[in-house]
């Protein structure tokens, strides 16, 4: 029952030998003999005496029904259905999953906005191909070989933001990515020394951060906007160092400075002889005093 639900269409056809029946079972099918399952039903057996018995062969052909030929038969319908005619789809089988890679004359419709359609579109027909068997299976949709090309986008610039992440110790943010696309930036960022990468956020803007490694020396290093301004200038450069001074020391010896006797102001100074001058008179000072304040008539 299980073999019979995943076959798609059969045909069943008699012949002299069993080659020209898978011949002609394949052409009933539409598809060469290599895309076709053929089941021997009956071997042929040739007359006796050339008059009595004998056989056909009998061959039943069948297209059987897997996760690849679901997925490019459903994706062929929804591109008729998008006005592309006659597309052209072929298949090429990978573990555990498949490539439907597209070829055409005016397909960049389908990409999309960096492949935001052709990832929706891709995502609808790896629903369908895994309803087949009930199991995961990986479908990847390629046109004009978009996907390698964005890859190789992808992993120079993962590698130039982790190059100065690792520099300057700085974390940069990318655009929301799908899941394909966020591991192609982690594994080019694990080949840079020095710097790291991890998912932030939620579908569908869950996107990818670079940064620096916990083993990286600039990450703890202080960046020079967070100097303070008050003994630089501007854009915080900072004025050199100023020597610093040698301490004073306290053994250093002072010449000792002459000390003068008091000589009080009222006592008249000694002359050059030894001698004390004779204070002034009375007489004498009322005489000097005419000269400044005292007035005679």
């Amino acid at each position: 029952m299980e073999r019979m639900r995943n076959v798609l269409k059969e045909a069943i056809k008699e012949a002299a030998t069993i080659e020209e029946a898978k011949a002609a079972a394949a052409r009933e099918l539409g598809v060469p003999e290599e895309k076709a399952r053929f089941e021997v039903l009956q071997a042929p057996q040739k007359k006796t005496l050339g008059l009595f018995g004998g056989c056909p062969a009998r061959v039943r052909a069948y297209l059987e029904v897997t996760p690849a030929s679901r997925a490019a038969e459903y994706l062929g319908e929804v591109l008729r259905a998008l006005g592309v005619e006659n597309p052209s789809i072929e298949v090429k089988e990978e573990e555990n999953g498949c490539v439907l890679a597209l070829s055409g004359e005016d397909l960049g419709f389908i990409i999309g906005r960096r492949g935001e359609t052709l990832d929706a579109l891709q995502y609808l027909t790896g629903l369908v191909a895994n309803r087949v068997d009930n199991a995961y299976y990986r479908v990847t949709l390629d046109i004009g070989n978009y996907r390698e090309k964005r890859e190789h986008s992808l992993t120079g610039l993962a590698r130039k933001i982790a190059g100065q992440a690792a520099r300057t110790g700085r974390k940069t943010s990318l655009e929301p990515m799908n899941p394909y696309e966020r591991r192609i930036i982690h594994t080019a960022v694990q080949e840079i020394e020095g710097a790291t990468s991890w998912s932030v956020g939620s579908e569908p803007n869950r996107h990818v951060v670079i940064g620096p490694s916990d083993d990286n020396p600039v990450r703890s290093r202080p960046r020079s906007g967070n100097r303070s301004r008050g003994r630089g200038g501007k854009n915080g450069e900072n004025r050199p160092a100023r020597p610093e001074r040698a301490p004073r020391s306290d053994s250093v010896e002072k010449p000792e400075r002459e000390i003068r006797p008091f000589v009080p102001r009222s006592n008249p100074l000694p002359t050059a002889d030894g001698a004390t001058p004779p204070s002034k008179t009375l007489s004498e000072k009322e005489s000097s005093s005419l000269l400044y304040g005292r007035i005679d008539l």
